[in-house]
């Protein structure tokens, strides 16, 4: 019997209700079952029947068990959630902690390696997805729900629908990045592979866009392809573009706009690796001589 053709319990349903009252993404609604199957597998009973002190217990377990920061503060949100949404039972929660999670830097590319890595992607839909993804500072998700309908070339902007947070922006259209999606449109539309109006960048059926999974793994073999020795993913060249655009003195606060961050401070991590930037700084050792 496969997963779709099981009876879903009464209290999953409600749960499921809960959510789609609020509106929470798919990807969110996921996530939060999730944490409750595991919780359940966990006590090996109905998650509703968890005490404080089960849930004490299962973060200790799933901290003995190597869970990352991230992922654990997902699945505390995950239950929280049905707790105190679902179940009306907030006190239960009070034993769980989140925990801090530890700020890396980001892998950022050189220019260098970012006109590598494009050149090296598997197909001219590749390169174009990659160079808007470059080129504008854009997630996978958002370079992937790009519709034709989203390029405004009179205004020579993008426009990205319901990106992070469900927030509509805008986002740069360079000359350069213009004239690469539409030598890609000209070459999709002539083979067929683009509706009219529809994906920018479609899958296998047009009626679908690439996923994200699939862009991932385009990147990862354009990075071994460019022999580029560095942890790349598709946020990597989001991150590029953050750092290279304020290696060319951009405002941080317009680099905040044009990547849809909430708060500066987030914004802000790019001048730990901006480089160039750095190396314009004059260490106090070079302004001191000799008495």
């Amino acid at each position: 019997m496969t997963q779709s053709t099981q009876a879903i319990s009464p209290l999953r349903q409600r749960m499921i209700d809960d959510m789609r009252l609020r509106k929470l993404s798919p990807k969110t609604q996921t996530g939060y079952i999730r944490a409750v199957k595991r919780l359940a597998g966990f006590l090996d009973r109905a998650p509703d029947t968890a005490t404080a002190e089960d849930l004490r217990r299962f973060q200790l377990y799933l901290v003995d068990h190597g869970i990352s920061p991230v992922s654990l503060n997902a699945t505390i949100t995950g239950l929280k959630f049905f707790f105190e949404v679902t179940l009306d039972q907030a006190q239960r929660m009070t034993r769980m902690r989140s925990v801090r999670v530890p700020r890396t830097l980001p892998v950022v590319l050189s220019r260098n390696e970012a006109a590598r890595l494009i050149a090296s992607a598997g197909n001219l839909k590749y390169q174009a997805a990659l160079s808007v993804a470059y080129g504008a500072g854009l997630r996978a998700s958002e370079v992937v729900g790009l519709k034709v309908g989203d390029i405004d070339g009179e205004r020579m902007v993008l426009r990205v629908e319901r990106g992070k947070g469900r927030k509509d922006r805008y986002a740069m259209l360079s000359p350069v990045l213009l004239e690469r999606l539409r030598t890609w449109w000209r070459v999709a539309h002539a083979q067929g592979k683009m509706l009219e109006g529809g994906w920018l960048f479609p899958g296998q059926n047009p009626i679908n866009p690439l996923s994200a999974r699939q862009l991932n793994r385009a990147v990862h073999a354009a990075a071994t392809a460019a022999e580029i020795d560095k942890r790349v993913s598709m946020h990597t060249l989001r991150h590029s573009f953050a750092t290279h655009l304020l290696e060319q003195k951009v405002d941080i606060r317009v680099i905040q706009v044009l990547l849809g961050h909430k708060k500066l401070e987030t914004t802000a991590l790019y001048a730990q690796v901006a480089t160039e930037v750095l190396r314009e700084v004059i260490s106090p050792l070079e302004t001191t001589s000799p008495s």
